[in-house]
């Protein structure tokens, strides 16, 4: 098994590139080192990303202009995306799966104005619950998410967006959140239970703003994954994704905070982009 390993030493963890790199060489690979956004080279049997959500994206997009399967080592914080997937956390049952996994499914992959993500992409309070959040995850780790959304929750604004789907206007109002999404996991245990990573469509839900007495009903509706079945909230599912917001919005990327420069930003998706190692 010939592997191109990325491993983001940054990630909730620290685990070190080469620790990893050793684990999969102990169990009969050969492994080339490389670093994010760094192109595959011919002759790799796999790409093997050990990092957070954020990294797992972009190393999906490697993997599937490669045209080779991708296996997930997660030493994040949340691990969102490995626990879509029932996916071992321990690094050393992760590095035996990576080496010997067999059977793959086919994922979609997003992309918000051409970044690639797996999870979800999230306008309003998330990027204000994920700043509050980053200086408490090496301490609380997941538990850091709670905290950070309860800051968020009561210190944070809506935003006003106009969202399209597939060309149709579907929501033009204030929102405390927009979510796009294609696992739907997010946020160290939220998710939105509407969302198939498999059918080549994102979901759109967004949260029209309110009073903030409202605020603990959307975070539960979160944790039991109905939110896009809320009252008053809009969810629809499409291939193209369109926001109108104001120039400068900040949105929470599968973890990563991205400013959408221009004001509108596009969602689209690839279905089948790239085949997941599972088991």
């Amino acid at each position: 098994m010939r592997i191109a390993l990325v491993a983001n030493p940054g990630s909730g963890k620290g685990t070190e590139p080469e620790e990893i790199a050793a684990r999969l060489r102990a169990l009969g690979s050969e492994v080339e080192l490389l670093e994010l956004g760094d192109r595959v080279r011919g002759g790799v049997d796999r790409v093997v990303v050990a990092g957070g959500d954020g990294s797992v994206g972009l190393c999906a997009a490697a993997a599937g202009e490669a045209g080779v399967a991708l296996a997930v080592i997660p030493i994040g914080t949340a691990n969102d995306f490995a626990s879509f997937h029932d996916l071992p956390t321990d690094l050393g049952d992760a590095c035996a799966l990576a080496v010997n996994g067999a059977r793959t499914v086919a994922r979609e992959l997003a992309r918000m104005d051409g970044r690639p993500f797996v999870n979800v992409a999230s306008g309003g309070l998330a990027p204000v619950a994920a700043q509050r959040a980053k200086p408490m995850k090496k301490g609380l780790g997941p538990g850091a998410y709670v905290l950070g959304a309860v800051s968020a929750g009561v210190t944070g604004d809506p935003f006003h967006c106009v969202a399209r789907v597939d060309g149709r206007t579907v929501f033009d109002d204030e929102a405390w959140q927009v979510i796009v999404a294609s696992t739907g996991a997010f946020g160290g245990g939220a998710e939105l239970e509407e969302t198939d990573p498999a059918d080549g469509r994102l979901d759109l839900v967004a949260v029209p703003a309110g009073s903030r007495l409202g605020l603990p009903g959307r975070a539960l509706a979160m944790r039991r994954g109905d939110l896009g079945s809320q009252d008053g909230v809009a969810h629809a599912d499409g291939r193209t994704i369109v926001l109108d917001v104001e120039e400068k919005t900040l949105f929470n990327v599968d973890g990563e905070i991205v400013a959408c420069e221009s004001g509108r930003v596009e969602f689209t998706v690839a279905p089948a982009a790239y085949r997941l190692v599972l088991d």
